[in-house]
């Protein structure tokens, strides 16, 4: 079985070789590794900033590595990904993102190894970094707990939104259902994962949640930050009601923070309770913000999301 992986990437520093050195050394080989990269000259300036390798070099060092350019306003969460599996001819494909980092050599391996019968996709456990915020790690833990399980339409009453979760932080899907599905939305400013997931659990397949498949991937955002990220989520669900408009957000989000209660409580750190507190407010603005972005001046959502070029063509309000 041929597997891909897909990686979009901007403005990437040093640590892009690291996750590369990982992805060669998996214990499954990988047929090629696709790089959709943003902005030509911040790849070229890497490349000559390392040593002087070059495009040659870095074709010495991954050979199976394919870079494909684009322009900033051509970028699309869902578009680009899809554009990318155009490329590909494997059979599997592995969504990732450029900041995830595979925590050991059976990462593709493990999340790759239940993708038959009904399992449309699987996605992988993130854990927090060593310099996380105590409330990004409550969040990872509460987003990725240590079980693995495959969710299904039978699901949606106990889970609510949950059972479409997925991430493309690091996702893997089956080539067959997801052309049958027709693939990621073309033009979306987030969330062309759970659309996705959305639509293989109402056509009768699962979502695979491999636990044993993990990556390191954590943000400390700061709170204009969230309210920005949370803009984005709030636009995204306003425009897709035939997934997010069946099952609230907002019952994941009182169980988050319930959830973070205990787990600071637990280490004895209810004092930053507080600013956690403080921290969801800009998160909940951003979202509701985002979800009535029809009634927000131009100006005001330019200076709201955190995807500008998003924007572009303002038509998209109506």
């Amino acid at each position: 079985m041929k597997i891909d992986i897909i990686i979009p990437v901007y403005r990437p520093g040093r640590e892009l070789f690291a996750l590369l050195d990982k992805l060669e050394g998996q214990s499954v080989p990988i047929h090629r590794i696709l790089l959709m990269n943003t902005g030509k000259a911040y790849f070229d300036e890497l490349l000559e900033g390392t040593e002087g390798m070059g495009e040659a070099g870095f074709a010495r060092r991954y050979p199976n590595v394919q870079v494909r350019h684009l322009e900033k306003r051509e970028f699309d969460h869902g578009g680009t990904r899809h554009r990318a599996v155009g490329y590909s001819e494997a059979e599997v494909f592995v969504a990732m993102t450029q900041d995830a980092l595979p925590v050991d050599s059976f990462l593709v391996e493990r999340l790759t190894a239940n993708l038959q019968g009904n399992v449309a996709a699987a996605y992988a456990r993130q854990l927090p970094g060593p310099d996380s915020s105590e409330f990004e790690k409550a969040s990872r833990y509460f987003n990725y707990p240590p079980s693995s399980r495959v969710k299904t339409a039978a699901d949606l009453e106990s889970m609510g939104i949950k059972t479409f979760f997925c991430s493309n932080v690091c996702a893997a899907y089956r080539r067959d259902v997801y052309e049958k599905l027709g693939g990621f939305v073309r033009h979306t400013i987030f969330n062309e994962d759970m659309i996705y997931a959305a639509a293989a659990i109402r056509a009768g397949y699962g979502i695979a949640y491999e636990a044993g498949a993990q990556v390191v991937h954590s943000h400390n955002y700061t709170n204009i930050q969230q309210l920005r990220r949370n803009f984005d989520l709030g636009v995204s669900q306003a425009q897709h009601p035939e997934v997010f408009g069946a099952a609230s957000s907002e019952s994941e989000g009182k169980r988050l923070v319930g959830d973070t209660w205990r787990y600071l409580k637990k280490r004895k750190r209810l004092y930053r309770f507080p600013g956690f507190c403080v921290q969801c407010a800009f998160k909940y603005a951003g979202y509701l913000l985002g979800k009535h972005y029809r009634m927000l001046p131009r100006g005001l959502i330019l200076k709201i999301t955190a995807n500008r070029e998003y924007w572009g063509d303002f038509t998209i309000l109506s």
